[in-house]
This record gives structure tokens, sequence and C-alpha cells, in this order.
């Protein structure tokens, strides 16, 4: 039977139910309209969004008992005058009446209230028109008991088309969330086959779902953040202790102080790891179904993904963010910092230094390499990111100690790598307090790597110091300005030995060195003195200079330099 007629006074009960019923102004808006992308713009009909629809809202819907639970979802209407509604509900149900088939007996109501609420029903909306003028008393405390939602009209409405108007929209929200879990499963299908990096996976699971997504190991080190607008530093700072706080549930489910939606990520059975929905921006958590769906159709192409990517996803993880912070991308030093520890890389009140490791080439895959030095590294008490850096280097920011010298972390680095790599050169840039300097200390290791002449003896490392005439040129030597000096000073006395099959460029090398000392070079050259002031005159006379001048004799010695590092193997081909 449904309210259909007469009219009745706005008589909406007592004064305790008048002071304790909800304004509809306060309740949440209705579920957000087709278009939006993301996983929660079908939101479930809940019981506020019913009150707020026009067809209900005509009989000055008052909420009674329950203020608290008008987001439980509402799954289908029932319209019934009978004494046991219950037995014909599933739960999730609206149950409309007048009110008529109500008893007096107190025990009776309660029992009426109380087989509602354990079958789960969504509320009860009750119609002051026929029988009631004001909410019958022992109806509102029975309620009231049991923090069910009870509503009172005190309009009449026709029930008839609520529930023609809810049925059509849950149909609807139905339908769409078909449509909507169609298209998931056709992005994340994409996605898996044509490879995408796991980056993007976790990415575009943070776009369908208007939440922050995170993947993390099973150390509660997150590997990889999708945060969308909100910045890696909210989503991540004290990360570890936020994770641990949130236990893992046996199925896909909100779990923690927090409310992050969990699910696990696993292969044959075994957990590798977790995702986590946290809550969007405006603080709400991911509660919607279509929420687990992306979450659990994360975790599916990530497992794939997982099998046909080579690269430890820590490690990956590691060389993104090494890279960010040689490149300045990140927003903030605070996100900085929240992504370092996010991976287990503590660095406040610690000092920084960039090194980098330049294999040489066919290096080859270094992944080994790296996870060796981490681990070392990490024996020695020194926190490490690791990851390949432009300029064919491999980049290692160490995090150590301010009472721990960086000498012998560094060394102790070079000599593990130079037991695989016995080629390869260490290079260091200067020593930071903070990670905002990264991008400084990498760029003074960089210039400490192009500097390093290959075959220096006793030398585990290069630093700044390091970096003197020979080194300098050494790092210059792509420079055509540099390749033309050096002909322009050289050239004809190299074309005059390989004619001739003379020596005078060793000669003048000797008399350089000698710092102008002809005996001394003489006797290093193993020539009479007589014999070695010829070839400096002949030296003199194709050159057209001056030795005993000393401006000449450092032009000279500078081109000597030049032309013997140019001359090394990495280096371009010699001037003809």
């Amino acid at each position: 039977m449904n309210g259909s007629g007469g009219t009745a006074s706005h008589a909406a009960g007592g004064q305790a139910a008048r002071q304790s019923a909800l304004p509809l102004a306060q309740a949440p808006p209705l579920p957000a309209e087709p278009g939006q992308h993301s996983a929660a713009r079908r939101a479930p009909l809940v019981l506020a969004d019913v009150l707020r629809l026009p067809v209900l809202a005509a009989g000055v819907p008052e909420v009674v008992s329950g203020q608290g639970q008008l987001s439980r979802p509402v799954r289908w209407v029932h319209i019934t005058e009978l004494l046991d509604p219950a037995s014909f509900l599933k739960g999730g149900e609206l149950v409309l009446t007048t009110g008529m088939p109500l008893p007096e007996d107190p025990s009776v109501v309660r029992r009426y209230v109380d087989e509602l609420a354990d079958v789960g029903a969504a509320g009860l909306v009750i119609e002051l028109v026929r029988r009631y003028h004001r909410p019958p008393s022992e109806l509102v405390r029975a309620c009231q008991a049991r923090d069910f939602p009870l509503v009172l009209l005190s309009k009449t409405v026709n029930f008839v088309e609520v529930t023609q108007i809810i049925h059509s929209l849950i149909i609807g929200s139905r339908i769409e969330s078909l449509r909507r879990a169609q298209d998931v499963h056709d992005t994340f299908t994409a996605l898996t086959l044509r490879g995408a990096e796991p980056d993007e996976v976790v990415g575009m699971a943070a776009e369908l779902s208007g939440h922050p997504v995170v993947l993390e190991n099973l150390v509660h080190q997150a590997v990889i953040c999708g945060a969308l607008g909100q910045g890696a530093e909210g989503v991540l700072t004290g990360w570890e202790r936020r994770s641990r706080a949130t236990a893992s549930p046996d199925r896909t489910e909100l779990s923690g102080p927090e409310n992050w939606l969990v699910t696990a990520v696993e292969y044959r059975g075994e957990r590798w790891g977790r995702l986590l929905m946290l809550p969007d921006a405006a603080g709400a958590p991911a509660v919607g179904p279509e929420h687990a769906m992306v979450l659990e159709r994360t975790a599916t192409a990530l497992t794939i993904a997982r099998l046909t990517h080579h690269i430890r996803w820590e490690r990956r993880a590691q060389r993104t963010l090494l890279l960010d912070l040689v490149e300045q991308r990140c927003r903030s030093t605070g996100e900085a910092r929240a992504r370092a520890e996010a991976l287990g890389m503590p660095v406040l009140g610690r000092r920084l230094i960039v090194v980098l490791i330049t294999p040489g080439p066919g290096a080859g895959e270094t992944t080994e390499l790296e996870d060796r030095l981490t681990d070392e590294l990490g024996a020695a008490g020194a926190a490490v990111l690791i990851g390949a850096v432009p300029g064919d280097h491999i980049g290692v920011l160490l995090a150590f100690h301010p009472s721990t010298p960086w000498r012998p972390l560094v060394e102790r680095l070079s000599r593990s790598v130079r037991e695989s790599r016995p080629e390869a050169v260490v290079s260091v840039g200067s020593e930071v307090a903070d990670l905002s300097q990264t991008a400084r200390s990498f760029q003074e290791a960089a210039r400490v790597a192009d500097a390093a002449v290959p075959g220096t003896p006793d030398k585990p490392f290069h630093e700044l110091c390091d970096i003197g005439l020979r080194q300098l040129l050494y790092a210059l030597r792509g420079d055509v300005r540099l390749q033309e000096y050096v002909e322009r000073q050289l050239g004809r006395l190299v074309d005059y030995d390989e004619r001739h099959g003379t020596d005078l460029l060793a000669i003048l090398h000797a008399y350089l060195d000698a710092a102008g000392n002809k005996t001394v070079a003489a006797k290093r050259a193993n020539l009479s003195r007589q014999a070695f002031y010829q070839r400096l005159h002949a030296i003199e006379r194709l050159l057209g200079c001056d030795l005993e001048s000393g401006e000449q004799r450092t032009q000279l010695h500078v081109a000597l330099t030049a032309f013997s590092v140019l001359r090394l193997s990495r280096g371009p081909a010699a001037p003809s």
C-alpha cells in the first residue's frame, strides 16, 4: 500500500525526535554524473542520495534516527505494510510504509525494528499522513536503540513513483558499473599487451580511481607511487611507519587507521608485494566496488609485467629517484626526502655524496654489480641509491652519518667495482648536506669522470683535487679548438718525424720535461750535448719558435700534453 492522498500538518514527531533530526541540507551530495574519468564517478546509491531526490524531497523528509548511517547503500526499494517485512528482504532495501500495520505493543515494535536492522535494511521511511501525524515514540526509541535510519515524511509521496525512479537509478548504475568494468579490463589488457612499464600501470590505476596508488614490497618500501595531483610528499611521508600500521586483509578491503584499500600482489600463491589505494585529496577513502576492481586488475597487470621485466623493481625505483634528483625534477626537498625514505634510505641528519662509476665500453648489464654494492655499503653503515644516469655512468648516492668519513666507504666501493670491472673509473663529487644539493655533487663527479685519464696508477677513485693540466686537457679532448691548437703548435714537427723517421717530438718532450735544462735533457735522451743542441735548433727552425722563451715553452708544453691525451685509446684520433 502506498501513501497517495490527503494532506497533513507538519507534525514530525515529539520534541526529542525534532532535536535529533538531521536537516536534508546536511546530507552528502548525489553520486557524480557520468563523464568524469574516475572509477568512483558512479558511486553506489546511498540513503543520503535517495533523500535528496525530488520525488522524496517533496515529502519534506526528516531523519530522526541513524543520522550517522546515511552512507548506507540502497540496493532496492520495498513497499510493505506487513508486520514481518524482514522475511522478504535480503539486505540493502529501503522500506517504505504508511505505518498502517504498526502495532501498539512496544515489544512487537522493537521486534519489527530489530528484524529490519538484523537483515541489513538500508532504512525505514514512514509517511505521517494516514495513520500517524507524529512519529510513534516507541518506534523512534527502538530505531535509536539500534542506530537504525528512520525517515519521516510529513507530506504525501507517491511510493510507486519513488520505486520507479530509484530502481531506474540502481539499474542504470549497475549497467554503468558493467561498462566501467569492461573499460578497466580493456585498459589494463592494452597496457599488458604492449609491455607497459610498471610505473605506467600504477599511474593508470591512480588516474582511473582518482586516488593515490602505491606498490610496495614485502619490507614496506614504496617501489612505485602514482600520486596524481597530491604530489609524492603528502603520500609517502612517514611511509614505512604508516604502512606497518596497515594490516594485509585476506581479500581486497579497507585496512588500517587511514582506511587504505589493500590488495595483495601474488604469483603462484606467493605474495611479493601489495597495492594500496589511499584516500583522495579531499580525504575520502576508496570504498566503491570499482575501486577494488581497479586495484585487483592493477595487481594482475603488475604480476604479468614482473615476469617480462628482468630488472628488479626496487632497483628501477632507485634509478628513477636518482635521475629525478640529478635532473632536479622533484617538486621540493620534502618530496625528495619522502621518496628516498619510502625506499628505505634515511637522509635526515645525514651527509650525502655522489659517486659515479664509468664501467667502460661493452660493460653490459650492471644489475648484479649494483646489488652487490648496495649490500656491501649497507653492511658498512651507509644507505645507498644506485642507478644508471646520463653519460653512461652508474650513479651512486651515499648517505652516511656525519661522524663517518666518506673516503673509506668510497675506497671499499672502488675495490668492489674493480674486482669485476678492472677498467672502471670511479669519480666522486663533493660532500653535501641536503638532497637538494645532489645535482651539484653529481655535476662535480661528472666533471671528474670526464677528466679521469685512463690508466692512472694507484688511484682507487678520482676527485676534484685530482684535476691538473693533463686531466683538464683530457676532459677537453673532444673540443675542436684544442685539436686545432695542437695541430698549429706541433703539426709540422709530427709530419717531419713521420716523413724522415726522426724523433724530434721526443727530443722536445725531454727538453720541456727538464724545464729547459739542456744538460739534463740530453742525458735523459742518451745523446751528447752537441747532438741534442742540433736537434733543438732543427725544432726551432721547423716550428719557427724560440725555445729560450718561457712563454713559448709553456705553449709547447701544453700542446705536447694535449697531444698525448688525444692519442689515448678512448680519445679522438691524433692530428696528422
